[in-house]
């Protein structure tokens, strides 16, 4: 078979995952581009270990770059994350929603503005580290789940399109995290032993709180806990510490298992109730979403 030489760009976020994606295709004979996202602020980043796309991540995509001698470009989209992702983050737990910034990253960031940035520059494809299987079945590109279950992050991807999808890839979804870091040493890449990114990005320390009281000040107000058969039972410390399915952490004793079944927003309520009622409101959106 003929090798066909394509111009790829590899979205670098400074992990070993995506530097070993430049490696490998550049390994392969293709013209590998790299380029890394500024995503949030330098000095919220250098907070927080296991973050991407800031300060140290971006000065470690451009070694691996500098080491395999390929071009790499810096694309500041601070404010376009901050509006797509973080600013609807914070605005998701005010609605006493859950939300997934990693997948609205995806959706609006990665495999929007820079999959557009990619075909302006003239290239083939959009390279990135995720672990899923891209797999052609007659004409048409289909996502899979990746080989290694244990990295699978298909469902960071739910919201792809079709037309995304064809112009993706995704190399590393046919092999394990400890073959790809194999190939990191084998190519003598400086984050080879770098550990895995941890939890939100662009939040500090993990907390989340803090992000949000500081972009929507007064979003802690306390509020009343309420027992799903309608009576208080207790104070709580502002609608964003919880999550629908909560058992933890809610600081209030009932003498049996209580879980948040419903957050009311406008009336800054917590609704919690016993797990059997749980189960009945998974349920029911569940099967809204199926009617949907």
């Amino acid at each position: 078979m003929t090798f066909e030489r394509k111009t790829i760009v590899v979205a670098m976020s400074g992990g070993v995952d995506s530097s070993v994606v430049a490696a490998m295709l550049h390994e392969q004979g293709h013209d590998v581009i790299g380029i890394t996202l500024q995503l949030y602020d330098h000095g919220m980043a250098l907070q927080k270990k296991g973050a991407c796309c800031a300060g140290q991540d971006i000065y470690d995509a451009k070694m691996v770059a500098d080491r395999l001698g390929i071009p790499h470009y810096v694309f500041d989209y601070e404010s376009k994350f901050k509006q797509e992702v973080i600013d609807d983050f914070a605005d998701s737990y005010l609605n006493g929603e859950t939300p997934l910034p990693c997948v609205k990253c995806n959706q609006s960031v990665k495999f929007h503005d820079l999959l557009k940035a990619a075909k302006e520059l003239k290239a083939d494809a959009l390279a990135t580290g995720h672990y899923i299987q891209k797999i052609i079945n007659g004409n048409r590109a289909e996502m899979h789940k990746g080989f290694d279950e244990n990295k699978d992050q298909s469902y960071f991807l739910f919201a792809t399109t079709k037309e995304q999808l064809d112009y993706l890839m995704f190399p590393l979804g046919g092999q394990t995290k400890e073959e790809t870091r194999a190939l990191a040493e084998k190519y003598n890449l400086e984050v080879a032993n770098k550990p895995d990114s941890q939890d939100i990005c662009f939040v500090p320390n993990g907390n989340y709180r803090d992000i949000i009281t500081k972009l929507r000040p007064g979003s802690d107000k306390a509020g009343k806990f309420i027992h799903i058969d309608g009576y208080e039972i207790g104070d709580h410390k502002g609608i964003i510490n919880y999550t629908v399915g909560q058992r933890k952490g809610l600081g209030i004793s009932f003498g049996s298992p209580l879980y948040v079944i419903k957050i009311d927003p406008e009336e800054n309520k917590v609704y919690v109730g016993p797990e059997s009622d749980l189960v009945k409101t998974k349920f029911t959106l569940k099967k809204c979403k199926l009617v949907s």
